[in-house]
């Protein structure tokens, strides 16, 4: 506990629902920072991109002169992307060029936004997600919340698939200190994938 103490992750707080894994990671035993303007990047140990408007968040960025800033931080350092974080995160989605949407270009995989619909398409369910084994003992499948939720329609070079849906669409992600969750951990009370990104970070 006294190293995760230590620790200081960021959550671009910019849009989205980033309280929520402030919420998570302080029950933790991680300190947090709201991150929204370049320099409060400066001594933080990781980052979280929340769910949210992926469109409006890239916007934002772009206005708040952060984008270069985050770009390098994501070369440095473990970033986390949830659900429209995700398609932040990626080097491509489908509909970025049409909707002049910036994005970090950081992680090597393509990103479906809204693959399953509207708001009233949103949906739970149960995935598999073995690498959390690497920090809990729990082996429960982890309830996994989709709202308006992309997908990851394909990962390159070195990144690799963390979890899939049942029919084998690609819900979570990792490359290196980088991950992506097409779902939202933070409005569940399983802290596995947060302190799976922990352990990333430290």
């Amino acid at each position: 506990m006294t190293k995760r103490l230590k620790t200081k992750i960021g959550l671009l707080a910019l849009q989205g629902s980033f309280r929520e894994h402030i919420a998570i990671l302080k029950k933790i035993g991680a300190k947090t920072v709201e991150v929204r303007l370049p320099e409060q990047l400066e001594g933080i140990d990781g980052l979280i991109i929340p769910g949210g408007e992926s469109t409006t968040i890239g916007k934002l960025a772009v206005d708040f002169g952060l984008l270069e800033k985050l770009r390098a931080f994501g070369r440095e350092k473990a970033i986390w992307g949830t659900c429209a974080g995700a398609i932040f995160l990626s080097k491509d989605s489908f509909q970025a060029a049409h909707r002049q949407q910036p994005l970090l270009e950081l992680m090597d995989i393509t990103v479906e936004r809204n693959a399953f619909g509207r708001q009233i398409a949103s949906f739970e369910t149960d995935v598999e997600f073995p690498a959390l084994r690497e920090i809990s003992p729990d082996e429960t499948p982890f309830h996994a919340i989709f709202i308006r939720a992309p997908l990851i329609a394909s990962v390159a070079g070195d990144a690799e698939i963390l979890s899939t849906l049942p029919d084998g669409r690609i819900v979570a992600a990792q490359q290196g200190r980088l991950l992506a969750t097409v779902f939202h951990p933070e409005l569940t009370g399983d802290d596995r994938v947060h302190r799976y990104f922990l352990s990333l970070v430290e």
